[in-house]
């Protein structure tokens, strides 16, 4: 055995089948993600509605649209950071050490957010921000170092990391939704703080069966470079968290200006990100003609994304608002609806791994899957048209099969488009910007977020028919454009299947 297999930088032996056909090194990352999405998505299934509540109740007393679009604009944070978060683990910290890291700020942040107070809740959504920025485009790819390129195992190992994921975001917003709900937000956001801790744990317990684990990173920094680096981002910080204190206190760094500053940031980031790629001399011509294609399933996730992210924003107010809360004569919180998708996802992501592996090289295009994933976030709110439509005013009640129907829909597109979209990113990814290439994936999140960040501040101000018509017929449009471009993309996006 080689130096470089004993620390862990080549993926296991194709015979390593250990869990469920998949490396065993599979279950450490799929279970510190089952703990990441807990604590993340159970917190973001309250913060919405913490945002609107009253201050006497212990919210922080915001408009419908304000509080979707600061929410938003939260999300558009979390996944800028996550350049950031690329650039240290290929450069200074490792993969490992940039998710471990990232792990100890995001339980930080949810601790700090446990404290019932405003000041608090800023900070900690900052740590957070912060700590998901280094974790989750170092996690994606380090599930992608467990498969050689042409592992057909691969499309169905994601669908299983996924499946496992999603396990966390069905019982997070359960458990913080029901404290949110009985006891009081803090309490919510402190069982977020407690999941991201065992996290942690395991992650640490199991780091054996990871590869790269004990190693520099690939393109790490020469010593001098790294500290001149190191001394620059302190810097930065400091002068960015200064300046930022002082225009809000002269009242020229207001929320809302914020939230514009960062979808702007969000549409620049990954289209400077791009052609820094596409003329670095480190990228080869075969890799650049990878990225091509890479640019369209980037857009595609953009549009879907914008779509799945308001399962959290506007659909929560929309199911607080004017959706039952009760089933078979069950009280259940309106933050529950956000557990329907995590369990709507966790039960189809086993059935589509396993559709993918029966059909082996015969299953659709990546660029085809992520097209049906696009057009199925689409048709997920062209449903919620019809119990909206019809009524003289926003005071209706929908029966709760609607919004369930709409997440079966949502969640069935995300299966198809995350997981296919992940697994061809650590494909085409260039080796100079392996990690880099993961964030960039998140950026379209960031994208998507960002936009939604503006368009959301419209949800009060137009009918829900037009609203939701509108953006779902957007979506679907645009995955029925994926799929006229399927041709090119196959053949450019080789050796992705």
């Amino acid at each position: 055995m080689t130096d470089t297999e004993a620390h862990g930088e080549r993926p296991p032996p194709g015979d390593d089948r250990a869990f469920f056909g998949q490396p065993r090194g599979l279950v450490t990352l799929s279970g510190l993600e089952v703990w990441e999405r807990f604590s993340f998505l159970g917190m973001q299934a309250i913060l919405v509605l913490y945002f609107v509540d009253s201050v006497a109740h212990g919210g922080l007393g915001m408009a419908d649209g304000t509080a979707a679009s600061v929410s938003a604009a939260y999300g558009t944070l979390v996944y800028l950071v996550s350049v950031g978060g690329g650039w240290l683990a290929d450069r200074i910290l490792g993969s490992y050490r940039a998710v471990l890291w990232g792990g100890v700020l995001i339980a930080a942040g949810h601790y700090l957010m446990a404290v019932p107070a405003a000041w608090s809740t800023w900070a900690g959504l900052g740590l957070i921000s912060a700590g998901t920025g280094l974790l989750k485009p170092n996690v994606s790819y380090m599930v992608g170092k467990l498969y050689r390129t042409r592992d057909e195992r691969r499309d169905a190992g994601f669908a299983l990391y996924y499946m496992a994921i999603n396990i966390g975001s069905f019982l997070g917003p359960l458990v913080t939704g029901w404290l949110g709900d009985h006891a009081s937000w803090h309490w919510g956001f402190s069982a977020a703080a407690f999941g991201m801790t065992l996290g942690l744990i395991q992650y640490v317990w199991g780091r054996r069966h990871l590869a790269g684990r004990d190693s520099a990173p690939e393109y790490a920094l020469a010593p001098e470079p790294m500290r001149r680096a190191v001394r620059w981002m302190v810097l930065g910080a400091v002068v960015a968290a200064a300046l930022a204190t002082a225009l809000s206190l002269a009242g020229r760094l207001t929320l809302g200006r914020f939230v514009d500053v960062l979808t702007v940031v969000s549409v620049a980031a990954p289209v400077v990100y791009f052609a820094v790629m596409f003329a670095s001399p480190r990228v080869t011509p075969e890799e650049r003609g990878r990225l091509r294609p890479y640019v369209v399933l980037f857009c595609a996730s953009v549009v879907f994304n914008f779509i799945l992210f308001q399962a959290y924003s506007t659909m929560i107010l929309l199911a607080a608002s004017n959706a039952e809360s009760s089933i078979f004569g069950f009280d259940f919180p309106a933050s529950w609806y956000t557990s329907a998708l995590g369990a709507f996802e966790v039960a189809l992501a086993p059935v589509v791994a396993a559709v993918w592996v029966r059909m082996g090289r015969r299953q659709p295009h990546a660029s085809h899957k992520i097209a049906f994933g696009v057009v199925l976030g689409g048709l997920s709110f062209l449903l919620i048209v019809l119990p909206t439509s019809g009524h003289s005013g926003d005071h209706y009640t929908m029966a709760v099969w609607w919004i369930v129907g709409s997440y079966i829909l949502l969640g069935l597109g995300d299966i198809l488009l995350e997981t296919s979209g992940l697994s061809a990113s650590t494909k085409l990814a260039p080796r100079a910007f392996a990690s880099q290439t993961m964030a960039l994936w998140f950026l379209s999140l960031a994208l998507a977020n960002g936009i939604q960040a503006q368009t959301v501040k419209l949800y009060d101000k137009v009918s829900h028919p037009a609203y939701f018509g509108v953006n779902g017929a957007v979506a679907v449009a645009a995955g029925l454009a994926v799929i006229a471009a399927a041709p090119w993309l196959r053949r450019t996006m080789h050796p992705v299947h």
